[in-house]
């Protein structure tokens, strides 16, 4: 738990320490009226006192409170400030570092997992550092001085006090030991709730055509019931903690008071008014002793679920990537968009088989090798390895004459325009998602835009939309249809200017008449560019100046089309597959 505080910065240190003297300063108050009180009810028992001077112990009285309520409120201040911050640097933190994870990473915390840490587990943190500024500072303080003030007043009241206070530790500490799994289990429900939500949402219109509601239904019933039941549990433990409190504080009260008439009816006259006077300051005494306790209690009821919150939070942020970035900016002068695979093999993280096995080609700048195979034979693997969103296994990947590892990440992914086989698209406007990712570049002009627009053939809708380059896209493209959400994914390729255009199965979306359209433009606008395609269709591919036929992760055939016609047998099937025996022959 103590480890995340390490991310605090020196000058929230600072507020602290102030924050810590006006705790000083609140206690120091707070146990200063009782002393007040004292006077005021010496007084008044005391024939022929002045009112002056009672009305003037009553007034250093009610300066003390609103002294007390002042140093409460910057006290408040400084945490709430404190946590604000730091709740923001650790977002800030997870972001940047989930950022950084490889797909491996990824997956091993899951996504659902990992918005549970970036928002709720944070909250939890946050709510912990407010609360622990005002009370775990506080509570201790207060305690001990409240303790030695009444000390030496009263050996039956202080050993009344002694046993409330080992009574509440006891229920205290009982109830943690049956709560605090539970708190732990609750991270992981919530976690489980995220993942059915998500599913759900994302899924909608899958389970609206299988008719699914009830299925969903159920299933989201399952796991709010067992997140319910849990929160349920703890909840009830927490909830006896405050009848059990102040039924201890009334009970103390009710004590104090009943041994103090007994001593005053057994005391002489003399002795009567000072014991008097001492029941009222320590039953004030007392009861600050008991509400430090309660104020820690207060803290034990958020500390498991913080604890186990900031442990999570932790976990990610002490996750090294398996991706290290390198510090080359540039290739080797001469070379650019040439790639090189030097028997590449890559295996899963934990898998006994290999995805790939000794893959070897290179493909030239300005030339188009094209992937093709059975679906699970290694194809989109492949080319994810070349943006590093995995590392080989064995083997070396070069990209213009440079093992790929040596490269600052930002390099590399500058030299590449990626477009993924399922588009993705964030919410703004068609020139924003077009011209996404700029990098520190002085940006794209809206003609470059509009070019890239053209030559992935979007310029007829996107025209047609309200507001033209500037009409609205939902988050993940919902408002548009498959087809033009991934001529807008070829767009953004085009409008980063590349040396290696990497499609994987882009074309899959769009009909036979449009692909040919798309690539043929790309051809001729992008002509000294490098493109990798992997593509289902022999139609697409058969103009590429190499072709790789994959089978269970190994290269079985390589060369033009007409080539593996007559020399790869795996490739004539999926052709045959696809095309007649005229367009096979043409």
């Amino acid at each position: 738990m103590l480890k995340i505080f390490k991310y605090l910065k020196p000058q929230e240190w600072l507020m602290a320490l102030f924050s810590l003297i006006f705790v000083v300063v609140q206690v120091w108050l707070d146990l200063k009226s009782p002393d007040y009180m004292a006077e005021i009810t010496t007084l008044v028992q005391t024939p022929g006192s002045a009112k002056s001077d009672i009305w003037l112990a009553g007034g250093k009285m009610l300066l003390c409170t609103f002294g007390s309520l002042l140093a409460a409120v910057i006290v408040g201040f400084f945490a709430a400030r404190i946590a604000a911050a730091f709740s923001k640097r650790l977002r800030s933190l997870l972001f940047n570092k989930v950022d950084s994870f490889s797909m491996e990473e990824i997956n091993r915390f899951s996504t659902d997992s990992l918005i549970t840490r970036s928002t709720n587990d944070i909250t939890q943190i946050q709510i912990l550092v407010t609360m622990g500024l005002m009370l775990v500072v506080k509570a201790p303080i207060m305690a001990v001085w409240a303790i030695t003030k009444i000390s030496g007043k009263g050996f039956e009241w202080t050993l009344t006090t002694v046993g409330a206070v080992v009574f509440l530790i006891v229920m205290v500490s009982l109830i943690m030991i049956f709560v605090l799994p539970k708190f732990k289990k609750m991270q992981a429900l919530t976690d489980n709730m995220n993942r059915v939500t998500r599913e759900n949402l994302t899924g909608l219109r899958v389970v609206r055509a299988y008719n699914a509601e009830d299925y969903q239904e159920k299933k989201f019933e399952e796991a709010n019931e067992e997140l319910t039941s849990t929160q349920l549990y703890t909840s009830r433990a927490m909830a006896i903690m405050m009848p059990v409190m102040m039924m201890i504080m009334s009970g103390l009260s009710l004590a104090i008071y009943w041994i103090g008439a007994y001593l005053i009816d057994a005391a002489g006259m003399t002795d009567k008014l000072p014991l008097f006077s001492n029941m009222v300051v320590f039953s004030s005494y007392a009861m600050q002793v008991v509400m430090s306790f309660l104020m820690l209690v207060m803290i034990f009821i958020m500390l498991p679920r913080a604890s186990v919150s900031a442990k999570r939070i932790n976990e990610v942020l002490d996750t090294e990537p398996t991706i290290l970035d390198g510090s080359r900016m540039e290739g080797v002068p001469g070379l650019k968009g040439e790639v090189t695979f030097r028997n590449v093999g890559f295996k899963y993280p934990d898998a006994a088989d290999y995805v790939l096995k000794d893959v070897n080609f290179t493909v030239k700048q300005g030339e188009t090798i094209a992937f093709i195979g059975s679906t699970g034979s290694g194809k989109s693997t492949l080319i994810n390895l070349v943006p590093r969103f995995f590392d080989a296994t064995e083997g070396e990947i070069l990209f213009d004459g440079v093992n790929i590892r040596e490269y600052a990440q930002e390099a590399l992914h500058n030299k590449i325009g990626y477009v993924p086989q399922k588009a993705v698209l964030f919410k703004g406007s068609v020139s924003s998602n077009v011209a996404y990712g700029e990098n520190g570049r002085e940006g794209f002009s809206t003609d470059e835009i509009k070019k890239a627009v053209a030559i992935a053939q979007g310029t007829d809708f996107v025209e047609r939309m309200d507001g033209g380059y500037e009409a609205d896209i939902a988050q993940g493209g919902a408002n548009i249809s498959g087809g033009q959400k991934q001529r807008l994914a070829i767009a953004r390729a085009v409008c980063r200017k590349p040396e290696l255009y990497i499609f994987d199965d882009s074309f899959s979306a769009l009909d036979y008449k449009t692909d040919r359209v798309v690539r043929g433009v790309l051809k001729r606008e992008t002509a000294g560019v490098t493109s990798m395609i992997v593509a289902q269709r022999i139609g697409t591919i058969m103009d590429a100046d190499q072709i790789i036929v994959l089978d269970e992760g190994r290269v079985v055939g390589q060369g033009s089309h007409k080539d593996l016609l007559q020399t790869c047998e795996v490739y004539r099937q999926i052709a045959m597959s696809q095309l007649s025996e005229e367009e096979l022959s043409s």
